[in-house]
């Protein structure tokens, strides 16, 4: 079970607080098991400080907390806080990543699941998209969103199988293989019967709980060559 720490302290001087910390990830590396860092400033107290730190579980947390250079770290710390720090131990119970989870829709609901109606719900009307097929660099508006999976849609009957996906502020990767029966026309090929398999990863930029940019990258030529085009 995943595990956060939050740390609760007062400080005037933010900036050796700062340092500090660029001084404990360099000291721990490759014996920390924190994962994940935070730290957000009280915007009706600018000396109020609150620190997320996530764990992959609490016994990874006490393995850190038992670092000796943890421990320097927290002494010199206290020495820059006005009073001593609050330390609350949290268990994560439920952990939603919510533009992954908009990730997933597309590819499941939208894409495999032709709910072309949901592009509107999910894509940026200024949406910009980035794709190694298109001979435009860039092509703006969600309705491209719309005629490439009609096109997709018409020439295969396919499925998204998501072998992995990493979120990292407003932007979530996914790693995914694509399986589809060649059923009509798709770039000029006529329909072969053929079950294909291609690899390809595809990055979403989030603004706003909307898909705002996208970037698709993906073995067409391996797709090509089972279609027999090469």
């Amino acid at each position: 079970m995943k595990f956060v720490q939050i740390i609760d302290y007062k400080t005037e001087r933010f900036d050796g607080m700062n340092q500090l910390m660029d001084k404990w990830v360099e000291q721990t590396q490759g014996k920390r098991t924190a994962t994940h860092s935070v730290i957000g400033k009280d915007r009706s107290d600018g000396s109020h400080y609150v620190e997320i730190v996530e764990f992959g579980s609490y016994e990874e947390a006490m393995k850190n907390s038992h670092l000796p250079e943890t421990d320097r770290i927290f002494q010199e710390m206290v020495a820059l806080c006005d009073g001593m720090p609050s330390f609350t131990d949290l268990d994560i119970v439920r952990d939603e990543q919510l533009n992954t989870a908009t990730a997933r829709r597309f590819f499941h609901e939208l894409a495999v699941g032709g709910n072309l109606d949901a592009i509107d719900e999910v894509f940026a009307a200024d949406y910009r998209d980035h794709d190694i097929l298109k001979e435009e660099e860039t092509v703006i508006g969600s309705d491209i969103i719309r005629q490439d999976l009609t096109r997709w849609r018409a020439a295969f009957d396919f499925t998204f199988n998501l072998d992995d996906q990493i979120a990292q502020g407003d932007n979530v990767a996914t790693r995914w293989t694509w399986t589809g029966t060649h059923q009509g026309d798709f770039m000029g090929i006529p329909p072969t019967g053929k079950v294909c398999t291609m690899t390809g990863n595809t990055i979403f930029r989030f603004h706003d709980g909307m898909i705002q940019e996208g970037w698709w990258h993906y073995d067409a030529m391996r797709l090509m060559r089972q279609l027999g085009a090469l």
